[in-house]
C-alpha cells in the first residue's frame, strides 16, 4: 500500500501535538546566564504570548477581541461574580446591571480593559472578562446537552484541527463546540455546522454574531442523518464531527466529504451507538478508537493542620487544636500552633459520564 503524505499537514500535526513542548524549550534556550542578555528572554516570551493572543477569537481588526483591547459600547462581556456564578452581558451605554453586590452602570465599563475589576455604588465588585470559548461554554443558553472543556479539547486535538482547516459539524445544538472549532481554524479556516431544527439554528447564528465569529462559521438547516452533507463539500473537509442519535446513517456521506487521510469524530452518550457506528466505519475507515473523558477537579485551599486531619478518603477529621511542647528545662510548657499549609481535596461537583468519543481515519488510496 502506498501512503500519500501531505507534508504541510504532517508538519502542522507535529506542531499541534508537540506544541506543549515548544514554549518550555524556547524559554530555556532564551534564558541567559548573564543579565546582559535579558532582553532576548523578554522578546521570546512576548512572541509566545502574541501567538496565544492571535488564537483567542480572531475577528475584524477594528474589533479584535483581546485582553488589552478596551471595552466598547455593544461589546459582549462575561461578568464574573464568583467562580460558580458568571453571566454574559451586552454593554449598552445607559443600561445597568443589578445583582446582590449592587448596581453597576454600563457607562463605567466603557473604556476599561477586559479583566478589569469594577465597583458598584455600595462597594461591591465584579470582574469584566473577555468571552473566550472556555468562558462562553460556561454561560451559554443550553438549548441541548453541550460538550464541556474536557471533551472539546480532546476533540480538537484528535481531529488534528489547525488554522486553515475546513470542518463540518452536525448538529450545532447550543454551539459550545462550534465556538472552539472556530477559534482553532482561524483566521483562514471555516466551520460549516448543520442542525435539523430551524429555530435552534437561528439561535446559534445570533450567538455567533454576539461572540464575533460569524465570519468563520456558517450555520445550515439540514437533516444530515437523512440527507447527508451537501455535495458542494465533497472532498473538501479536513475533519468532520457528528453529534447525532444515529451517526451510522451519516457515515457514508462523511466518507465522501473527507479529504484523503481526513478524520471523523462521533459523540454518543450510549455504548450501543458506539458499537453500531464502529461496525459501519470498519469498511472505509481505519484507526478506529473510542474514548471516555472523566475529569476530576480538585479544590486547593490554604489552611491549618491544627484541628484537621486529612483521611485517605479526602475527608477532614478533628485533631486537638494545640500541642504542648516542653522546654529544654522540662519545667515550662509552651503552646504552639503549626504554620498554614496548602491542602487539596477532590471537588464534590466533579462531573461523571458525558459521552463516548469515537475517532476514525479515512483509508488512504492504495
Amino acid at each position: 500500500m502506498v501512503r500519500h503524505v501531505n507534508r504541510p499537514k504532517l508538519l502542522s500535526r507535529f506542531c499541534l501535538r508537540f506544541s506543549f513542548l515548544l514554549i518550555p524549550v524556547l524559554t530555556i534556550l532564551a534564558h541567559p546566564a548573564s543579565s546582559s542578555s535579558s532582553s532576548s528572554f523578554f522578546v521570546i516570551k512576548i512572541w509566545v504570548t502574541e501567538e496565544r493572543f492571535l488564537r483567542m477569537l480572531p475577528i475584524e481588526p477594528a474589533k479584535k477581541l483581546s485582553f488589552v483591547r478596551c471595552i466598547q459600547d455593544g461589546d459582549l462581556v462575561i461578568v464574573y461574580e464568583r467562580y460558580d456564578n458568571m453571566k454574559a452581558v451586552k454593554v449598552c451605554e445607559g443600561s445597568v446591571l443589578e445583582n446582590r453586590f449592587g448596581v453597576f452602570k454600563h457607562s463605567d465599563w466603557i473604556g476599561k480593559q477586559f479583566g478589569s475589576k469594577v465597583f458598584s455604588s455600595k462597594g461591591g465588585f465584579v470582574y469584566l472578562l473577555a468571552p473566550t470559548p472556555e468562558l462562553w461554554t460556561l454561560v451559554l443558553s443550553h438549548r441541548t446537552q453541550i460538550l464541556y472543556i474536557a471533551d472539546i479539547s480532546f476533540v480538537i486535538m484528535f481531529l488534528e484541527i489547525v488554522p486553515g482547516c475546513v470542518v463540518l459539524e452536525s448538529g450545532t445544538g447550543s454551539g459550545s463546540l462550534t465556538t472552539s472549532l472556530a477559534r482553532a481554524v482561524a483566521p483562514k479556516g471555516h466551520v460549516y455546522t448543520f442542525d435539523f431544527h430551524e429555530q435552534r439554528a437561528a439561535s446559534a447564528r445570533e450567538d455567533f454574531e454576539k461572540t464575533g465569529i460569524s465570519n468563520m462559521v456558517t450555520v445550515g438547516v439540514r437533516d444530515i442523518q437523512g440527507e447527508g452533507f451537501p455535495d458542494e463539500f465533497s472532498g473538501r473537509a479536513d475533519s468532520v464531527f457528528l453529534d447525532l442519535p444515529q451517526p451510522w446513517l451519516a457515515i457514508p456521506s462523511v466518507e465522501k466529504m473527507l479529504k484523503q487521510d481526513g478524520v471523523v469524530c462521533s459523540f454518543s452518550p450510549c455504548i450501543e451507538q458506539v458499537q453500531r457506528a464502529s461496525e459501519t466505519l470498519r469498511s472505509k475507515f481505519t484507526d478506529i478508537r473510542t474514548f471516555e473523558i472523566l475529569l476530576r477537579t480538585y479544590e486547593v485551599r490554604e489552611g491549618k493542620t491544627d484541628g484537621f486531619q486529612v483521611e485517605e478518603s479526602g475527608s477532614v477529621g478533628s485533631l486537638p487544636c494545640k500541642r504542648r511542647q516542653r522546654s529544654s528545662e522540662g519545667s515550662n510548657e509552651q503552646e504552639t500552633t503549626s504554620a498554614p499549609v496548602v491542602m487539596a481535596r477532590l471537588s464534590s461537583e466533579a462531573k461523571g459520564h458525558t459521552g463516548y468519543l469515537t475517532f476514525a481515519r479515512l483509508k488512504c488510496l492504495s
